[in-house]
């Protein structure tokens, strides 16, 4: 009744985790083989006969009969005696198969027993869902918001595997409630312990990448490549595509008409502003597609040092610095080069560094953030905008325009 009742529990068990009965079956083995060995040393000498599907389970002691008071091991020899006790026709030199209960085994052996197994099934599911997400990295996964931490969201799929949303693998502007759907990529998955740890990002270029795959056709069937991806999440970012095909507009297909294909993409983004450009292996082509929607004028760049220096009309720089310095950083980022912005006729121009006697550095630092490093970067811009554009305050920006008035228009 012992044997029944504990082998139905774990014939349960595999039913809920969904265990073939080949490895539950190796399972079990191993389990009651360890109980075995803390029992009686070595467990060479046992037969363990299972089948979980109707709750059998025997284990046989094999042991060779030996003249009485001859035993050197109580584990794999019986004496004559005792064999007979068994068959009453065993002689010295025979095997005596003899069954063992599993109350034999003892109360606290058995609790032990289950406990174990529990503990290895537990391996063995988080083993195989270690390797299934392993597989899934870099792809596009959907899973249910569970409960909102402050530092993270976890999630569960459909299957029940809990996930982790980081906080800042979120979006800014994204707001989840309990319940609610969330799509992003898998960005890493780790073993901690015994307990995979499965990271998803709606921050990661790849995720961007996957929705272009996903919502653009082209792309999906591979008449349009993504040939690289960079970004600032919730703000903005660059896609460059290409197309073996010179039919295919690559950036048309990829926009659509009026935007329409890539409007689903910016809703799911958090209105994120997204640019796309055609690629070019032309480099001084590749750099000036990349600061659009500003026009160059001439391009110097060094190979050695990756540097570009970009010459532009007044006119034209805050639209390849862009808000935030958010443009020329991304543009430095998608064709991996460090690009200077030169106004066109600005060769009396004096850097804002000169003034740090009246302008605290930290200020300074704000403006160079943005791209503005020189007197007049600044004051060709309008003081609300700079406002919008740097974490300074209406009258900081004031102060500073009026310092560079006084002192550099003079």
């Amino acid at each position: 009744m012992e044997n029944l009742a504990l082998i139905e529990s774990f014939s349960e068990f595999k039913d809920d985790k969904m265990i073939d009965r080949v490895t539950l079956m190796a399972i079990l083995e191993d389990v009651f083989r360890s109980a075995l060995k803390r029992k009686y040393g070595d467990d060479d000498n046992f037969d363990i006969i299972i089948n979980p599907d109707k709750g059998d389970l025997e284990i046989w002691r094999n042991r060779v009969v030996v003249a009485d008071g001859e035993v050197e091991d109580d584990n794999s020899e019986i004496e004559l005696t005792a064999a007979r006790k068994i068959e009453p026709d065993y002689e010295v030199g025979e095997d005596v198969a003899e069954e063992v209960k599993l109350i034999q085994l003892g109360r606290r052996a058995i609790l032990a027993l289950r406990q174990n197994l529990i503990a290895k099934i537990h391996e063995h599911d988080n083993t195989n869902i270690y390797k299934q997400f392993k597989e899934l990295e870099g792809e596009l996964y959907s899973a249910e918001v569970h409960h909102i931490r402050h530092r993270a969201i976890i999630l569960l799929d459909d299957e029940g595997n809990e996930i982790i949303m980081p906080k800042d693998r979120q979006i800014g502007s994204d707001f989840f409630r309990k319940g609610e759907n969330v799509r992003g990529i898998i960005e890493s998955v780790e073993l901690r312990g015994n307990k995979p740890n499965i990271i998803l990002s709606r921050t990661s270029p790849k995720f961007l990448e996957k929705l272009f795959e996903q919502e653009i056709p082209e792309v999906f069937d591979g008449l349009i490549t993504v040939k690289a991806v960079v970004r600032e999440p919730g703000e903005k970012a660059k896609v460059a595509v290409d197309s073996y095909d010179d039919r295919i507009d690559p950036v048309g297909a990829c926009v659509g008409v009026k935007g329409s294909r890539i409007h689903g993409i910016v809703r799911e983004l958090g209105n994120e502003n997204i640019d796309v450009i055609n690629y070019t292996s032309n480099t001084q082509l590749y750099i000036a597609r990349a600061l659009s929607p500003a026009k160059i004028i001439s391009m110097e760049i060094n190979e050695e040092t990756k540097k570009a220096e970009v010459r532009l009309n007044p006119e034209e720089v805050s639209k390849a610095i862009g808000r935030r310095g958010h443009n020329i950083r991304l543009a430095g980022k998608l064709t991996g080069y460090d690009i200077d912005v030169i106004r066109d006729g600005a060769e009396e121009d004096v850097e804002l560094t000169e003034f740090s006697d009246e302008i605290e550095p930290w200020i300074i630092e704000e403006f160079s953030k943005i791209g503005l490093d020189t007197a007049k970067s600044i004051l060709e811009q309008d003081i609300a905008d700079l406002v919008k554009r740097t974490d300074l305050e209406e009258e900081t920006v004031i102060a500073v325009v009026t310092i560079l008035k006084s002192e550099f228009e003079d």
